[in-house]
């Protein structure tokens, strides 16, 4: 397997001011050593609360937001830390489709000039060929080339972010981050961009980073799962292990919370007590100790090792017992 984005220790820490006179300077470390290998050709997700860097790590990735530390490298080469004019020869193979497309087309640019402008800018083609490729990208997503004169407020939520993947497509990319793309739209909607995605990745061998906060679309495009919790990676396996043998005490409250198809199906749902804590201000050691059902003194003290319990499966916790994964230690 060949790894198509290899990022190691990635950060990303906001300064800002405090105070009724913005005297006092604080630190929001909303990411913090975040390691990963993104296999070409897979979906990687991550999951979490609100909040838990999901969406700034997609953003560090893709250097919309300057890294404060670490290592990107794409394709082997180094992309951390570019700045715009060195970054532009990536744009091409790193694109986004953001949570919410209407914020992120120009109300004034008809859908055919959208899907347009990054080919004219990356010039993938001339201007004579454009309506041939703006149709064509208008199919790859279902919609007809009629669409292609209409502006974004004539369409529906789910035709925006359809058009919203085409304009990715546009670039002929390798690799996409879904930004929590599919939440804002209708249950039954969600589902055919689900499935519209899926069928993209098979077509042209796409790479995707999927953010979501919903386990059961995961569940269903997924190639391997990671949970995040206060700006951390607490969890990473193949999807079809996750689901069916969580690890960490933070994944198994996640998943206990999913409703479940059959209303006769036992409910054991493992609530968590306490709020998160302030990314102003993590606890030490285990960052998710404070709600931990079974933290211990070494929890509160001591940065949990990222080691792997079986191959493919890794976990930051004191708790699980590397001779036996299927219990936490202690606990029958």
């Amino acid at each position: 397997m060949t790894a198509l984005l290899e990022i190691r220790g990635l950060s990303k820490h906001f300064g800002l001011t405090l105070g009724a006179f913005g005297d006092r300077a604080a630190t929001v470390r909303a990411l913090d050593d975040f390691s990963v290998d993104i296999i070409e050709g897979e979906t990687l997700s991550l999951v979490g609360e609100s909040g838990c860097g999901k969406s700034t790590t997609g953003f560090c990735i893709l250097n919309l937001h300057q890294p404060s530390g670490g290592s990107v490298k794409y394709k082997g080469q180094e992309i951390a830390g570019l700045d715009e004019a060195a970054m532009r020869p990536f744009r091409r193979d790193l694109q986004i489709v953001f949570q919410d497309p209407y914020s992120t087309l120009n109300p004034r640019m008809t859908i055919g000039e959208a899907l347009s402008e990054p080919i004219l800018f990356h010039g993938l083609a001339s201007r004579a060929e454009l309506p041939a490729r703006v149709t064509d990208l208008l199919a790859d997503v279902g919609m007809t080339p009629r669409f292609a004169n209409r502006y974004p407020h004539e369409l529906s939520g789910g035709q925006r972010q359809r058009v919203a993947i085409a304009r990715a497509l546009a670039c002929q990319p390798r690799f996409i981050v879904c930004d929590e793309a599919i939440s804002a739209l209708d249950v039954s909607v969600q589902a055919q961009i689900l499935n519209l995605l899926l069928d993209l990745r098979e077509k042209y061998g796409l790479t995707y980073l999927f953010i979501a906060h919903d386990l059961a679309v995961v569940r269903h495009i997924s190639n391997r799962v990671g949970v995040m919790y206060l700006g951390r990676l607490t969890e990473l396996a193949p999807a079809g292990d996750l689901f069916a043998r969580p690890l960490h005490p933070y994944t198994r409250a996640l998943l206990s919370a999913v409703p479940k198809p059959d209303p006769r199906a036992p409910v054991n749902r493992q609530r968590l007590t306490g709020e998160v804590p302030s990314p102003l201000n993590p606890p030490a050691g285990c960052r998710f100790h404070t709600r931990c059902p079974i933290a211990r003194d070494r929890c509160r003290a001591e940065v949990p090792e990222w080691r792997a319990v079986t191959p493919g499966h890794h976990i930051a916790c004191h708790a699980v017992s590397r001779a036996d994964k299927t219990n936490w230690e202690g606990q029958s």
